[in-house]
């Protein structure tokens, strides 16, 4: 499985449209890539990328202890679903430092842009389980201020470490036990209008940091497993920026073969199903599943099935399937315990 996967990652790493993060629930680093972004470091022997904007490595020694969990998440838009591939280890496995206050490291001699491994890196004292989220400056009047504050918390009331923080906009790099996320372009907010910079950027959400969990709950991730990097293949119906696209046969394909591959068994078991019922033109054979889980397959593959059948004009399968999304899931939506994952790959 390891050479496989190995190719796997490889091959998404190279593609500008696929996307990464690492991170927990309510903090997290992305690595996206632009045509036009300036490429530093190109190994993927090494699975490490850098452009001038943010760069990514991940273990690739430690690709043998993983388990990877492919899964299908529900969009809030009838049309649409995400995707992504989840790199797990176990739990006893998967922990961070947990520093619960801002802590300097020292010099960053892993830094992945070669300019920041002079600079020095603090932990934010985030507290989060697989993740420890730091920043990286050689800024003196920021190292000042980082410096005077170490050893207290970045959310005490009279700490002004966090508005020097978003004053300088830092690089940031977001660890855990299978690699590394940088990002080097503005930490999002007032001085970028309260929006992300395009391509790589973080989020520290403070009212989910305190949840203390490792990912949301949309994210079918088994007991004991913890997911410390995850890979978000390019989406068959959206964009790098979430605008509607033209459906993509060739990304829905490959990322199917992965779902087959690592996908959870029970939601593999309800897509074969749903496919069944549609292939003999049987739509009274299903009925609603009882776990959350076979919920989304059902729900995701007639989306799915729906697109496919319209790109084919296939006008009596796409009856069937707006008979079943009528009955499974505009209904199911207003009564489902699910809520819909975030328009965009690894918010």
């Amino acid at each position: 499985m390891t050479a496989d996967l190995t190719t796997v990652l490889r091959n998404h790493l190279s593609d500008i449209d696929a996307g990464w993060s690492i991170g927990s629930f309510g903090a997290i680093g992305e690595f996206h890539q632009r045509p036009s972004d300036t490429l530093l470091v190109d190994a993927p022997e090494r699975l490490t990328r850098v452009t001038e904007k943010g760069a990514i490595r991940l273990e690739i020694d430690r690709l043998d202890e993983v388990t990877p969990i492919a899964f299908e998440t529900l969009s809030p838009r009838p049309e649409r679903w995400g995707q992504g591939l989840a790199l797990c280890l176990p739990k006893q496995k998967a922990m961070g430092s947990k520093r619960s206050a801002l802590t300097e490291i020292g010099r960053d001699a892993q830094a992945l842009h070669p300019a920041g491994q002079t600079q020095i890196l603090f932990d934010m004292g985030l507290g989060q389980p697989q993740i420890d989220f730091c920043i990286r400056t050689s800024e003196p009047e920021l190292l000042k201020v980082l410096r005077a504050e170490t050893g207290r918390s970045l959310f005490e009331p009279d700490n002004p470490a966090m508005a020097a923080i978003l004053k300088a906009h830092p690089a940031r790099a977001v660890l855990s036990p299978l690699g590394r996320v940088e990002v080097y372009q503005k930490i999002g907010g007032p001085d970028t209008d309260g929006v992300s910079p395009d391509g790589p950027h973080t989020h520290v959400l403070p009212n989910l940091l305190r949840t203390g969990r490792t990912h949301s709950a949309n994210t079918p991730i088994p007991e004991g497993l913890v997911p410390c990097a995850n890979l978000h293949p390019a989406s068959p119906v959206m964009g790098n920026r979430g605008e509607d696209i033209p459906f993509q046969r060739d990304r829905f394909a490959g990322f199917q073969a992965l779902l087959t591959s690592y996908g959870l068994p029970d939601y593999l078991v309800t897509k074969t199903q749903v496919l069944a019922a549609l292939d003999a033109a049987d739509p009274d054979s299903l009925s609603e599943p009882g776990t959350r889980l076979k919920r989304v397959a059902l729900r995701n593959t007639l989306r799915q099935q729906a697109r496919l059948a319209e790109l084919s004009a296939d006008a009596d399968r796409a009856s069937i399937c707006g008979q079943l999304m009528r009955r499974f899931d505009f209904n199911a939506a207003t009564r489902d315990e699910l809520g819909a994952d975030p328009e965009r790959p690894g918010h």
